[in-house]
């Protein structure tokens, strides 16, 4: 849970390190992340700062990887490589 801050309730809570799989969804955001790194768009220490930056409630409700997204969003609009208009204007022809 690094990513709450060191968040006093949530020190003791043990972590599951137990394997699972991927879904495709996380495997394209790990994609996307990846290409963001590649092309310079987007550094691992963004993606963390995003996280980061989630209220605590959404945090613990959303999983590992749309945290990821949620970041990686919030990244690329806030550096204007797209607007909140394109992103649902793409979003409703999904």
């Amino acid at each position: 849970m690094h990513d709450l801050g060191g968040v006093s309730a949530f020190l003791c809570e043990a972590v599951d390190t137990s394997p699972h799989a991927l879904d495709d969804f996380d495997r394209e955001v790990d994609a996307i992340r990846q290409i963001l790194g590649m092309k310079r768009v987007m550094s691992v220490d963004e993606l963390r700062r995003g996280i980061e930056a989630i209220p605590e409630a959404e945090y613990h409700r959303l999983s590992y990887y749309q945290r990821w997204i949620r970041s990686i969003t919030a990244n690329l609009l806030e550096k204007g490589v797209f607007t909140e208009a394109e992103l649902r204007a793409a979003l409703d022809d999904a």
